[in-house]
C-alpha cells in the first residue's frame, strides 16, 4: 500500500509524522508531491520519504492519495491528475469546502472521502471528521481510519454537516488562539510580563480542556468556578453584557457560510 500527498504543508506533514510513529508504514510507501524545492528538502530530509515536483507522477504511483492542497487550487490539480486516477484508487480531500459530488464530477473512482482534520493534528491531537461514500470496503475504510487516527480523534458523519465541521473544529483552534491572545493582551495591560501572562493563559486552557475530556459538561466546570458575587461572576456578566455567546455563535456561522461558499463548484 503506497500513500501519496499532493501538496507538502503543515497537515499533509503532519499525517507523515504522525504515520511514521506509530510504525504504520515505512518511508518507502509514502511519497509527496510539492511544488517548491525548498520544502521538498526539508522533507526529504525530515522525514526520509521521497518527494517530486509532478502531482501526476504521485497520482500514477499511489493507491491512496490525499488531496492537502488548498480549496482555490483543488481544480486545477484534479484536472491534472485525473487521467492517472483509475478506480480502484482511494482518493482522501482535506480541503474546506471541496464536496464528494465536485471530486466524483471530476475523477473516474467512487472511492472517494472528504475529511475535515485540524491544525492540533501537528502535535497528535487533532480532531478528524470524515464522509464518504457506501461504496468502501471495511479494509479500505481503516487503513484511510489509521491514518488520521495517527494524529488524533476521528469521526464519521453525514456529509451534510462538514460545512458545520468545517466552521467548529477547522476554524475552531484559531478562534481559540484568539480568546487566548486577548487574555495575553489583558494581562500584560494589569502589569504581567508577556511571559507570565502568555504562561497563565496557556496553561489555563490545557488544564480546563483537560477538565472537559473527562466528560464534565462544560456548565458544571462554569457553575463549579463562579461564586455568586465573586471575581468571576464579574467577569461572566461582562461576557454577557457585551453578548459574547452571540459573537462566538456569529463567528462560527460566518465560517460556515464561507465554507458553503467554496464548496459551490459542483
Amino acid at each position: 500500500m503506497k500513500i501519496g500527498f499532493i501538496g507538502g504543508g503543515n497537515m499533509a506533514e503532519a499525517l507523515i509524522k504522525g504515520i511514521r510513529d506509530k510504525g504504520q508504514g515505512v518511508r518507502e510507501n509514502i511519497f509527496v508531491s510539492e511544488p517548491r524545492d525548498d520544502r521538498r528538502r526539508y522533507l526529504e530530509q525530515t522525514h526520509g520519504i521521497k518527494t517530486t515536483s509532478s502531482n501526476k507522477e504521485v497520482a500514477y504511483s499511489c493507491n491512496i492519495i490525499i488531496l492537502a492542497v488548498k480549496p482555490q487550487n483543488m481544480e486545477a490539480v484534479l484536472d491534472e491528475i485525473s487521467p492517472d486516477i483509475t478506480v480502484e484508487k482511494t482518493v482522501v480531500s482535506i480541503a474546506a469546502g471541496i464536496t464528494l459530488a465536485y471530486l466524483s464530477s471530476k475523477l473516474k473512482t467512487k472511492k472517494l472521502i472528504r475529511i475535515m482534520p485540524n491544525t492540533p493534528a501537528l502535535v497528535q491531537k487533532g480532531m478528524s471528521v470524515m464522509s464518504l461514500c457506501e461504496c468502501f470496503s471495511d479494509n479500505d475504510i481503516l487503513v484511510v481510519r489509521e491514518i488520521f487516527m495517527s494524529v488524533g480523534e476521528v469521526l464519521t458523519l453525514p456529509e451534510k454537516y462538514m460545512d458545520a465541521v468545517t466552521a467548529v473544529s477547522g476554524s475552531g483552534p484559531a478562534f481559540i488562539a484568539f480568546f487566548i491572545e486577548a487574555m495575553i493582551e489583558a494581562g500584560v495591560k494589569l502589569g504581567l510580563s508577556e511571559e507570565n501572562a502568555f504562561t497563565l493563559a496557556v496553561q489555563t486552557t490545557v488544564g480546563t480542556a483537560r477538565l472537559l475530556e473527562t466528560g464534565m459538561p462544560p456548565s458544571k466546570l462554569r457553575e463549579m468556578v463562579t461564586s455568586p458575587g465573586g471575581t468571576t461572576a464579574a467577569g461572566l456578566k461582562a461576557f454577557d453584557d457585551k453578548g459574547f455567546k452571540k459573537i462566538v455563535s456569529d463567528a462560527i456561522m460566518a465560517a460556515k457560510n464561507r465554507a458553503e461558499e467554496l464548496g459551490r463548484k459542483e
